[in-house]
């Protein structure tokens, strides 16, 4: 296990309109006001979105299986922020549901927002970590400073 302790920096709620890109949007405030650490929670619904809804099969490195949603979903989701190779990097999951059907995982493209998504974002100051290209695993992974 790895980790590293740190406190709790500025709070921003946000909104965003139908249309806007979610990840698009979110990175680009997330620059502007140069947040290097923290937590997004965000609710709303969502046009389309493409998603990482886990491995085709449970092996290492894994091949995602990809999922697309379209037509206006409720959505619930939470995200984490690093520093990363390229800016800042999000590792966004959200569940998302439309009449009976419902899907969750890892949001990845063509996120679309439709009639509106809120969003808090918390800062976090103090930790030590980045989100570096893992080659085994074949992702960008968490690198925190301190290990158990």
């Amino acid at each position: 296990m790895q980790y590293s302790e740190g406190t709790v920096g500025r709070v921003f709620f946000l909104r965003f309109d139908d249309g806007e890109d979610l990840i698009e949007s979110v990175r680009s405030f997330i620059q502007k006001i140069q947040i290097r650490h923290g937590v997004i929670s965000f609710l709303g619904a969502l046009h389309s979105a493409g998603l990482v809804t886990g491995p085709e099969e449970a092996v290492i490195p894994p091949v995602p299986h990809k999922e697309h949603i379209k037509g206006g979903w409720e959505c619930l989701g939470t995200a984490t922020i690093y520093p990363g190779e390229d800016g800042p990097s999000l590792h966004l999951h959200a569940a998302a549901g439309r009449g009976r059907d419902a899907v969750c995982g890892c949001l990845r493209t063509d996120c679309r927002v439709y009639l509106v998504v809120e969003a808090v974002i918390w800062e976090a100051l103090g930790i030590e970590g980045e989100r570096i290209h893992d080659p085994q695993i074949g992702a960008a992974l968490p690198v925190l400073a301190n290990r158990l």
